[in-house]
Parts: C-alpha cells; sequence; structure tokens
C-alpha cells in the first residue's frame, strides 16, 4: 500500500500550514515544496516537525550541487528525507548520501521529463538514495499533456526493480490513479488537490479511498 504524501509548495507558512492541520490524519509524509523552502528556509521544515513531530517530512530542496551542506542545513532542521536532481553529479549525491546516513535519513532524487538513464539510476542506487520520483511536470500540464505515457510507467516498474521506493506526483488526482494499478508505486504525492480544496481533510480522504482501490490490502 502506497504512503500519501502532500507537497505544500505555498509561498508561506501559514497557508502551508492550515490546510496540513485538516489533513494530517490522512498523510504519512510532508512535503516542504521547493517553493515554500524558498520563500521561508530552513524554518519551513522547522515548523513542520514542530507542528507534527510524529509524521515524515521531506524538505523538497531539489539539491544539484553542494550536497553535504544544503543536505546537513535540512538534516539539522528536522527532515528525513532531502531530493536531488537528476542531472547532480555522482559525488554531489554521494556526498547527500553520506550526510543522509549520519542522521538516519534518507536521499530522493527527482526525474525530469527528458531525463532518464537506467545505468545511471543504478549508480545512485549503490551510492545508498532510496527513492526515486516519476513525475508528470508541471511544464508538461501546462501544455495541456495530463497523460501518464507506457514509459512512465516503465519506469515505475524498473526502477522499483533496481530496489527503489517509486513516488509518482504531477497533478494527481483519485481520477488517475488507476493507469497504476498492479504497478509497485511506493508513494503518491499530491499538492494542489488537496492544499487548494474547500475541504483538505476530505480532499485527502478521498485520495486515500482511492488508492485503497487501486492498491487493496
Amino acid at each position: 500500500m502506497p504512503r500519501l504524501q502532500i507537497a505544500l509548495d505555498t509561498y508561506d507558512l501559514p497557508s502551508a500550514l492550515a490546510p496540513l492541520a485538516a489533513a494530517a490524519d490522512e498523510i504519512d509524509v510532508i512535503e516542504c515544496g521547493t517553493i515554500l523552502i524558498l520563500a521561508e528556509g530552513m524554518d519551513a521544515v522547522r515548523a513542520m516537525r514542530a507542528a507534527h513531530p510524529d509524521k515524515q517530512i521531506l524538505a523538497d530542496v531539489r539539491i544539484a550541487e553542494a550536497g553535504s551542506k544544503i543536505a546537513r542545513m535540512c538534516f539539522e532542521a528536522g527532515a528525513n528525507l532531502v531530493s536531488c536532481v537528476a542531472g547532480a553529479s555522482l559525488a554531489t549525491i554521494n556526498q547527500v548520501c553520506q550526510v543522509a546516513a549520519e542522521f538516519g535519513g534518507e536521499v530522493q532524487v527527482e526525474l525530469a521529463d527528458e531525463w532518464y538513464d537506467a545505468e545511471r539510476a543504478r549508480q545512485w542506487r549503490d551510492l545508498g538514495v532510496q527513492h526515486v520520483i516519476v513525475k508528470r511536470s508541471r511544464d508538461r500540464e501546462a501544455a495541456g499533456d495530463l497523460s501518464w505515457k507506457p514509459e512512465d510507467i516503465g519506469r515505475v516498474d524498473e526502477l522499483a526493480e533496481m530496489g527503489f521506493t517509486v513516488t509518482v506526483t504531477g497533478g494527481i488526482t483519485p481520477a488517475d490513479l488507476p493507469v497504476f494499478a498492479g504497478h509497485p508505486v511506493g508513494i503518491v504525492i499530491a499538492g494542489r488537490s488537496i492544499v487548494a480544496a474547500d475541504d483538505p481533510r476530505e480532499a485527502a480522504h478521498t485520495l486515500r479511498c482511492a488508492m485503497n482501490e487501486v492498491w487493496p490490502r
């Protein structure tokens, strides 16, 4: 059964904390999104940790270089996971993994629409990366492409076979989930569909129910 992750990509802490408080009982992983961290810095991570000490927290900083310094900032602020971009050097990824091991944390790499290299992914796994994101990007959505392509599903299967926990994201709603039935998705990320909902708790509950139908226990 995949975990449910909420992506908080608001421009300030109050607009992130309010929907999170409403939906928290349905959420497994809290993502301090890139936009939120750019706006509020590591205070965003500290605030989430203080408000929800029992939840896993991802600092979605998309590390591209200075891996050890940025990763240490995130873990010291209370994150359990940090993210790297797929184009980061192996040296950077290795630095992040070493700091993560020191803190008992985990590392995630986010694939880009145009970037996938299976051999490179195996090297990430060898270095200690635990998670990989397969995404339908905002740019793809903006271009009117709301589909999940066969190559997206193929990547989920291939990466899971390598030993990664595979996360799917990109404007996900309950209607998107059946395409992943029978495939080893480990985490489902939802942002706007929960955060912008009139009732975030109900939106998260509806998504959780849809996940239960697609991946029955």
